[in-house]
């Protein structure tokens, strides 16, 4: 059977009240012959219509990346007229609210060779069931899994297999053909960071939903897309291995066989059987700032702007001595604009002869009325609102800002940083959760790593980013200049 050199996205949202209970659903097809090759859909709290549409496209166009990869040919279609002629362009984004959503969207975008179609809402039945499902079932108290409805067409189209298995928070998580593979994985080996993972990891900036992707008769879904064969000289895979950018089938994504992945494994060439990068990394140091009275006291600190204590500034001053010299070679100072992190910036920035640049996106999430509170003080003011926003990284402490709604804003400044200074060693001096969010996207992990992942004050961590592969993660809360 020929490789699938074409798809098509339907994508669908909606909200039991606009704004209300809401939920987004997406399927991937072949576009040859309709058969479903991923289903993808999750609750998304309180929203409105619009927020529920272009997260079922976000979703959609994700799970495309996931499944073929760079370049693949799609025709997106959904019922919204807004988001079809806003993505296509003709139309202005007049709200504020969708403009974050429009622009990870449009990125992602990029990065296939898309088209635009609106069509009835008749004709966009499977994404509307979907949506319907994941508000059904939050509505319950449950995550969306797949329905009896889902399971039935799986069984007649073939390609549909495995249930996401949630991950802790509204949605569920992408179950590939072992039910645990996440995003870019591949094979089960290392690949540069894009190893599979047993909580099958989510990308994008917003908790995406559970989906299930499968392989129809006589082919075998791929195992990850063909980008991350560039890891490997393929001078020791055997002949006939494909190059960069060729998937093993038809060039369009397809995939490899079995028995071609068989053949990719049997080394027969000299070399060590790992290919060296061919572009230069940019790097990206992360340093959580210096001690402020609040941290000293274990008290939630976002938008509040303390100074550094006495011990911050040393703090700062270690950090300083340790990123002088090589092998940082720090070319680009960023930080984010509250006074803690702009302060041990600048301790930083002096000794290296550069200057602060201050980024919005890197600031902390804002707690609101948590503010300068323990936990101890707000579990006993807040118990209600403190166990949602435990369990629901789309829950908001009052008055404040969810991790979801973070995690978009961080997304954006870190692609921004990634891009403006491509090749460059960039040294970023923020806080705990914008930190966080950039080494779980780098991960591929869901939302809920963040409750799963400890930094300290001071403490450096690494992403380098590869033009002609994955993001890799070289260091994590690093504090041994404290010792």
């Amino acid at each position: 059977m020929s490789s699938v050199t074409s798809y098509v996205i339907e994508a669908d949202g909606g909200s039991r009240g606009n704004p209300g209970p809401a939920g987004y659903g997406a399927v991937v097809k072949d576009a040859a012959d309709g058969q479903v090759l991923v289903e993808t859909a999750a609750s998304i709290g309180t929203q409105t219509n619009n927020v529920a549409e272009y997260r079922g496209l976000i979703a959609g166009l994700t799970s495309l990346l996931d499944l073929a990869g760079d370049g693949a040919k799609v025709e997106v279609r959904m019922d919204s007229k807004l988001v079809v002629e806003q993505m296509a362009g003709r139309w202005k984004i007049k709200n504020e609210g969708l403009r974050p959503l429009a622009l990870e969207a449009a990125a992602l975008a990029r990065r296939l060779k898309v088209t635009w179609r609106w069509i009835p809402r008749e004709k966009n039945k499977d994404a509307d069931r979907l949506a319907n499902e994941a508000m059904d079932a939050a509505a319950k108290g449950r995550a969306w899994t797949l329905s009896g409805s889902s399971a039935a067409a799986g069984a007649s189209g073939g390609r549909v297999s495995g249930g996401g298995a949630p991950d802790g928070g509204a949605s569920g998580s992408r179950a590939s053909e072992s039910g645990a593979s996440g995003g870019r994985a591949s094979g089960g080996g290392v690949s540069g960071g894009r190893t599979s993972g047993s909580g099958a990891p989510e990308s994008g900036a917003s908790a995406r939903g559970a989906s299930r992707s499968g392989s129809p008769a006589g082919r075998t879904a791929p195992a990850g897309p063909a980008g991350d064969l560039l890891l490997f000289d393929t001078g020791d895979l055997g002949n006939g291995a494909p190059g960069a950018g060729d998937s093993g089938g038809d060039g369009d994504g397809g995939g490899t066989t079995t028995s071609e992945r068989a053949r990719l494994a049997t080394p027969t060439g000299t070399g060590t059987g790992w290919r060296s990068p061919t572009s230069v990394a940019t790097s990206l140091y992360l340093l959580r700032h210096g001690e402020t009275p609040l941290s000293v006291e274990r008290r939630f600190s976002g938008l509040g702007d303390p100074e550094l204590t006495p011990n911050g500034i040393a703090q700062a001053e270690a950090a300083a001595v340790k990123l002088a010299g090589k092998p940082y070679d720090i070319q680009v100072v960023v930080s984010s604009p509250l006074r803690r992190a702009r302060a041990t910036a600048e301790i930083i920035a002096a000794r290296a002869g550069l200057e602060v640049l201050v980024e919005e996106g890197l600031r902390e999430t804002d707690f609101g009325d948590w503010e300068g509170h323990t936990f101890t003080e707000i579990q006993r003011r807040w118990p209600d609102e403190l166990a949602a926003w435990l369990a629901d990284p789309s829950a908001a402490p009052p008055g404040g800002e969810s991790f979801g709604e973070a995690a978009r804003r961080v997304q954006a400044t870190g692609d921004m940083l990634i891009e403006r200074y491509e090749g460059k060693a960039v040294l970023a001096v923020s806080h705990v959760t914008p930190i966080k969010m950039l080494l779980r996207f780098a991960l591929l992990a869901p939302l809920g790593a963040l409750y799963r992942m400890h930094l300290d004050l001071s403490a450096l961590s690494l992403i380098e980013y590869y033009a002609d592969g994955p993001a890799v993660v070289k260091a994590f809360n690093d504090t041994s200049h404290l010792r």
